[in-house]
């Protein structure tokens, strides 16, 4: 199974035998999903914080791989020339240059290592600090900024930094849930070393890459490999991560980069970096079936994360691209059921007012097989080639109306109001069931996460009707069966 590599969100507890010391050989440590071999947190409790251990979300099955399909993305890339100190990465840049003395991989960690950081996520127990796990990040400006997963920081109200040996108290700056990104700020920092920023959109399979972070807690660890793929794609919807004790967040990871360098608990958040000591990648799952490392792990392109942490340091919530539709999958079966023109594709269940696809003229009833020439298998298929983009893109669909085939170009809207309306509905929510807390942010009526995620009520998905929801509606709310009626 894929699993979050976060101590925040521990998938379960995993245990090994320390063989290298004598005395120690018939002792078993236990560790929380994302290695709590937890530091004492000086002067903010009285008594020392012990981690606790909560179970996180799996997302796919380890067979389930073969099933994603590969999308492009576009992002913005930082401009060194342009960056400014208090947002955006610093220009500072090293030139890695081999001898005799210093292998590649040597190399590069020296370069990067000033830039990785150990993050320890605290959550308020009754005026004491409760360690709810360990993760790791990364640098991005001299004062501060630091990059990580939202499930590290996740439920977490106190944080420590490690960076370069020294640690800070730091604050949760703003995460996006929905794409699994969070930043935080070293409180009195400065002087830091930011990690150079590279380019994800040109990577190529085989390439030598190395991962960086804080695996089991054991802080400042690298690990060597390749680029085993690109463009792997998931989505892990709301449910499975309220199942699983996490936050209960609908989770988009488009075009993912696989690697076979070690990834583990604790890694989340940490550095994927290429042999110039570049960020290429912010490692986040993997897939195994033990919950540690397989050989095949991800990381979220440095270009899309890199891209909405700025928004978050702006002060601005993260936006993503929206194509303005309500979705559900079509498959041989349901063509043949309700006499489709096409046997695979995303059905339009609606189309909301005001949006893209609208003023491209797309209609109810349209089967959308592809976007920009990539074959679409069903709703989940668009709804990651569309997040994959910017808002602002234009896309060409290959949409197939009443049997025959045409295309339509849509210039791609956003999802603020979305994400303004599924947070009013939120807060209304939890102000009327206050007891149930956080918890109660999924599900209403079928559980489908009214306008948050995967439905507007029991409703029409993620954009149902009046724009509620989170990004394009992908069918978890009205399947064919509700729209055509049980047969």
């Amino acid at each position: 199974m894929t699993n979050l590599n976060t101590t925040p969100n521990p998938f379960g507890k995993h245990s090994f035998r320390d063989n290298a010391v004598d005395s120690a050989a018939s002792q078993t440590y236990e560790f929380d999903i994302d290695g709590s071999v937890a530091a004492s947190v000086e002067n903010t409790a009285t008594a020392k914080p012990k981690f606790g251990r909560r179970s996180f979300l799996t997302g796919f099955a380890g067979a389930a791989l073969a099933c994603m399909l590969a999308f492009g993305v576009q992002g913005a890339i930082i401009d060194p020339a342009t960056a400014e100190a208090t947002g955006t990465p610093s220009a500072t840049q090293t030139v890695i240059n081999t001898n005799d003395d210093a292998t590649l991989a040597e190399a590069v960690a020296a370069k990067c290592l000033p830039s990785v950081v150990y993050v320890e996520t605290y959550a308020d127990a009754g005026g004491q600090l409760q360690g709810l796990g360990t993760g790791s990040g990364v640098v991005m400006t001299e004062d501060g900024y630091l990059i990580t997963n939202n499930h590290v920081v996740d439920g977490g109200s106190a944080y420590k930094v490690t960076i370069a040996g020294n640690t800070y108290d730091a604050e949760l700056v703003g995460t996006d849930p929905s794409s699994d990104v969070a930043v935080l700020k070293a409180k009195d920092a400065s002087g830091l070393t930011p990690m150079e920023i590279g380019d994800s959109d040109n990577l190529t399979v085989g390439e030598w890459v190395m991962t960086l972070g804080a695996p089991f807690g054991l802080e400042q660890s690298v690990a060597t490999g390749i680029v085993s793929a690109t463009s792997r794609s998931q989505i892990m919807d709301a449910s499975e991560s309220m199942q699983s004790g996490g936050s209960g967040e609908t989770t988009i990871y488009p075009n993912m980069i696989q690697t076979d360098a070690a990834i583990n608990p604790g890694n989340s958040g940490g550095a994927l970096v290429d042999d110039e000591g570049k960020l290429i990648g912010i490692n986040t799952l993997i897939t195994s079936y033990s919950g540690n490392y397989s050989g095949v792990g991800f990381a979220i392109p440095v270009n899309y994360a890199v891209n909405l942490a700025q928004q978050i340091i702006a002060g601005e919530t993260p936006t993503h691209a929206q194509l303005g539709v309500s979705l559900s999958t079509v498959n041989d079966q349901a063509a043949a059921s309700y006499g489709l023109a096409a046997e695979s594709g995303a059905y339009v269940a609606a189309v909301s007012q005001g949006s893209g696809a609208e003023a491209a003229g797309l209609q109810e009833g349209d089967i959308i097989t592809a976007l920009d020439g990539e074959s679409v298998e069903g709703a989940s298929d668009l709804m990651l080639a569309v997040r994959g983009k910017n808002p602002g893109d234009t896309v060409k669909l290959t949409v197939n109306r009443n049997g025959q085939e045409q295309e339509i170009s849509v210039t791609l809207g956003d999802d603020a109001a979305s994400q303004k309306a599924a947070a009013e509905q939120k807060a209304q929510r939890e102000q009327q069931m206050p007891e149930q807390g956080q918890d109660f942010g999924w599900g209403y009526g079928d559980g489908n996460d009214y306008g948050y995620g995967w439905g507007y009520g029991d409703g029409y998905g993620q954009d149902g009707g009046n724009g509620y929801g989170y990004g394009d509606g992908y069918g978890n709310g009205l399947n064919l069966d509700d729209l055509f009626g049980q047969r």
